[in-house]
């Protein structure tokens, strides 16, 4: 009876894996069909004729490389400012004792209830007074500060034991050397958690980077991506399309897959029991 509980979840399991892995191996394999066998070759893993020719006509047709460059440079800049700002402000909220330390925090979780897209327009308009209007300013300051990250990062250094702590300053460890030797080291899983969260939110935010740029200089992949399949075309270039949606992908699963080893990664190993 074990065994077949066992056997009965294993398949489930892969069953929601091949419905999730299925769609994202379909993307690629009719990124390297031709635009007439897409919908023929519906149900088949690979195409009939392989070809890279929707790849090379998305690097002709739009200026791709820039738009990657920009998303990449707004996305990563955002996710280690986000890192650095969230541990330092969850560590203070933390650890530190000052005066409304509880009511500034309470006002940070608010901020997490209000949906973002109430503060686009005041954000416009704050970035218009100060001239960053298509800019990567515009783009990467908001991202910086996230009610979201500062509540991970506190929830995690409370559950740190203070015993550490404690030795780092009998060994003369002040504040910041305790948080950048002691405490942050052990935070990396969650780091990379929202590291990850961060990058892949950045990386995929359309409605900021839409209402920010003007240029074509400025414009991030989604807006770019966007802007180009709703261009003036007689047909849908479905082959290209798909071929950008794997190029947009790839950064995704590479930070995913650079983070995946601190998930499992004991947080505690080499500390001190209680």
């Amino acid at each position: 009876m074990r065994k077949l509980r066992i056997i009965f979840g294993y398949s489930i399991l892969v069953l929601i894996a091949f419905s999730m892995l299925y769609p994202f191996f379909a993307m690629v394999s009719l990124s390297l069909a031709d635009n007439s066998e897409i919908f023929s070759n519906v149900g088949k893993i690979f195409p009939t004729n392989l070809t890279l020719d929707n790849y090379r006509n998305v690097f002709k047709d739009i200026p791709l490389s820039l738009y990657f460059f920009n998303s990449l440079v707004v996305a990563l800049i955002a996710t280690i400012g986000q890192v650095i700002f969230s541990s330092l402000a969850g560590y203070a909220f933390a650890r530190m004792r000052f005066k409304y330390r509880d009511a500034l925090f309470l006002i940070i979780l608010i901020t997490m209830l209000i949906p973002p897209q109430v503060n686009i327009i005041p954000l416009f308009f704050l970035m218009r007074e100060m001239h960053l209007i298509d800019t990567y300013q515009a783009l990467i300051l908001p991202a910086l500060f996230g009610g979201f990250g500062i509540f991970l990062m506190r929830q995690y250094f409370l559950g740190l034991p203070k015993d550490l702590e404690e030795s780092a300053k009998i060994d003369g460890c002040n504040l910041f050397t305790t948080f950048f030797k002691i405490a942050l080291p052990l935070a990396l899983p969650t780091v990379a958690t929202l590291a990850i969260f961060t990058f892949v939110t950045t990386w995929n935010s359309f409605m900021w980077p839409l209402i920010v740029t003007n240029s074509e200089g400025m414009r991030t992949l989604p807006v770019g991506l966007a802007i180009y399949k709703g261009s003036f075309r007689e047909i849908t270039l479905w082959g290209e399309l798909l071929a950008c949606s794997v190029i947009c992908s790839i950064p995704v699963i590479g930070v995913f897959l650079l983070g995946k080893k601190y998930f499992i990664s004991d947080i505690l190993q080499g500390g001190v029991k209680e």
